[in-house]
């Protein structure tokens, strides 16, 4: 190891630094850390951590979820060295990101009729995925004049021949990042320095002792009963595939990704039960991943595989699809993909995740239903089951959940509401019986 004094220093600080330097220099070599490495920048060492860690070790999903944050980073941090990023450094990036003018993507707002120019010009949402290489279910959204990011609204302004200042109007420039959103950006510098601790690079992570924001959880958007029925009401008008896929997410409480990913060989007729074993999503395409597009993979966690029991009003209903989707394949003939999916496009392909949030959002709005997202219902499906007086734990195992803290935590709302009924239907039980006992006494 060399040590190069800072100028100014005089002879008795340079003499104490050196021997503090060498105190140093031996707690590393018996920590077995390599001397000189933490002086890795962490813009280099964020490269092999993709490279040689996230590639292998994490779901495709959180690779390419971080690999978004990695610009911001690089700028606020990139240029420090590993050995010496404090975690004062931490919290005033947190800080930094909470400030207005921080938003680093911002959505794009349709400012005219996309839908009705696009049919003039007859542009589809499926030749702009073609030409342009953006998902057909984000120019739906367009369409539907929902909000985008800028290579979307790029795309669709090129396609329909608009300027961007035309087609669209940002919106969201000026807000702040949201609490969770800053952390999301912790959880990746935690794990990057993570990596460098377990590789004996740095001794010990500073995001460890960094203060973040506080969260303030949101409710959990859900149909009440009334709302849920209606809702099945609705679907019953649309075709076989979207009112299966809606019905089974109400009966089960899938997951959208989980849903995708079902096979007929998940399907037990006979015992009415669905085994979850895979999640089917989209990846676009990634310097760090060598596979995008539709692909499959495991689920959220370990406990996410799981078998649910399902009622016999959904398995017939399946049985129906089953048969439905038979004579689709018949009908498309030799350009059938046969993947075994249950849910598909017109040619048997694995459907994209997207395309049934997009279609859900449009069906919402044809029928003048609550703004709820397809999470909602899974949120729905356990928000039933705990005010039916489910037990907390069957409702946590059957939504897949690592615990019932976890569920208990996101559906406060539904477990309050079910001890009030369960309040007054023990004081209905009480003073029932009060009233037979007074009775009996005067008796």
């Amino acid at each position: 190891m060399t040590y190069t004094p800072e100028p100014g220093m005089t002879a008795k600080q340079i003499k104490k630094e050196v021997e503090r330097q060498a105190v140093l220099f031996e707690e590393n070599c018996m920590n077995g850390l390599a001397p000189a490495t933490g002086k890795v920048k962490l813009s280099e060492f964020i490269e092999l951590f993709f490279n040689d860690y996230a590639a292998t070790a994490l779901k495709a999903k959180t690779v390419v979820g971080y690999a978004a944050l990695v610009p911001v980073v690089n700028t606020a941090l990139g240029h420090m060295r590993l050995d010496r990023i404090q975690p004062h450094h931490l919290n005033a990036f947190y800080k930094n990101l909470a400030e207005k003018g921080a938003r680093r993507r911002v959505t794009y707002s349709p400012a005219v009729d996309l839908k009705a120019i696009a049919k003039e010009k007859k542009v589809t949402a499926t030749s702009i995925e073609r030409d342009y290489g953006v998902g057909a279910s984000s120019v739906r959204a367009a369409f539907n004049r929902s909000g985008v990011y800028e290579k979307t609204a790029a795309a669709i302004s090129a396609a329909l021949g608009l300027s961007m200042s035309k087609a669209f109007e940002v919106v969201g420039a000026d807000v702040p990042l949201s609490a969770e959103t800053i952390r999301h950006y912790h959880r990746f510098l935690s794990s990057v320095l993570g990596v460098a601790v377990k590789w004996q690079i740095i001794p010990s992570n500073p995001c460890t002792r960094a203060t973040l924001p506080k969260v303030k959880r949101k409710p959990a958007k859900y149909l009440d009963e009334q709302e849920a029925k209606q809702l099945l009401e609705c679907i019953e008008q649309e075709d076989m595939q979207h009112k299966t896929m809606i019905k089974l997410l109400m009966y089960t409480g899938l997951r959208r990704e989980e849903l995708c990913g079902l096979e007929w060989s998940d399907i037990d007729f006979e015992h009415s039960v669905i085994t979850v074993q895979r999640s089917s999503l989209y990846i676009p395409k990634n310097a760090y991943i060598a596979e995008s597009g539709i692909i499959t993979d495991t689920t959220k966690n370990e406990t996410s595989v799981r078998s649910i029991k399902t009622p016999e009003s959904a398995m017939r209903m399946l049985k129906d699809y089953k048969v439905w989707q038979m004579q689709q394949r018949l009908m498309v003939g030799d350009r059938w993909e046969h993947h075994n999916r249950l849910f598909t496009t017109a040619t048997g392909k694995p459907i994209h995740p997207d395309t049934i949030s997009g279609w859900f959002a449009d069906f919402i709005k044809r029928n003048d239903l609550p703004h709820v997202t397809i999470h909602s219902l899974r949120h729905t499906n356990a928000t039933l089951m705990i005010n039916s007086g489910v037990p907390l734990p069957t409702v946590s195992a059957r939504l897949g959940h690592a615990n019932p803290t976890t569920t208990a935590k996101i559906y406060t709302h539904a477990i309050k509401s079910a001890d009030a009924v369960a309040a007054e239907q023990l004081d209905d039980i009480l003073s029932e019986s009060t009233f037979r006992k007074g009775r009996i006494e005067s008796a």
